[in-house]
């Protein structure tokens, strides 16, 4: 079983897993891969960054296919290209935190259901890593305004406490 996997540029978010069965060429999955975005997000990506396997192929959606090793593109494209390296370690996380690398589902259904929770797992940790900071973050600006709110502490050192008792019983 080969698993195909979307992920947004920018944020890094899952918007796609189709399992094959058996043990495609990288190539043939690509049509079928943008073909899934496209029914989920709502629109074609005009660019798709990809390995060196999906060499030799051109997408049927008119999607520009950008392999990575390649020579003499712009400086926007290969910025672009260079977040196609964040893929990996996702792949790799996938495999270990969500459990990609091992199936306990039966046939093929039972595949694609897999891939499909691996990648609806990985959506929600991330999710809850921003929300973790901004609970953080919202924790600290309540703290802040309550030390702000509250009046300041009077001064009392040993020598004014001294001196205003002396005039306190000199006058009476």
């Amino acid at each position: 079983m080969k698993v195909s996997i979307a992920v947004t540029a920018k944020e890094g978010l899952v918007v796609g897993m189709r399992s094959m069965p058996g043990n495609p060429y990288d190539g043939h999955t690509v049509d079928s891969q943008l073909e899934l975005v496209e029914i989920l997000t709502g629109h074609t990506p005009k660019i798709a960054l990809a390995d060196r396997g999906y060499r030799g192929v051109e997408p049927a959606c008119w999607a520009r296919l950008l392999i990575s090793h390649t020579r003499k593109l712009p400086k926007r494209l290969k910025k672009l290209l260079k977040r196609r390296q964040v893929v990996e370690p996702m792949i790799g996380h996938m495999k270990a935190d969500g459990l990609l690398g091992k199936n306990w589902l039966k046939g093929a259904g039972g595949d694609a259901l897999h891939a499909l929770l691996c990648g609806a797992g990985h959506n929600l940790r991330m999710i809850l890593r921003h929300l973790r900071v901004l609970y953080c973050a919202l924790l600290g600006l309540i703290a802040m305004t309550a030390t702000l709110a509250l009046p300041a502490p009077t001064s009392t050192s040993p020598l004014t406490a001294l001196t205003s008792r002396r005039s306190a019983l000199a006058r009476g």
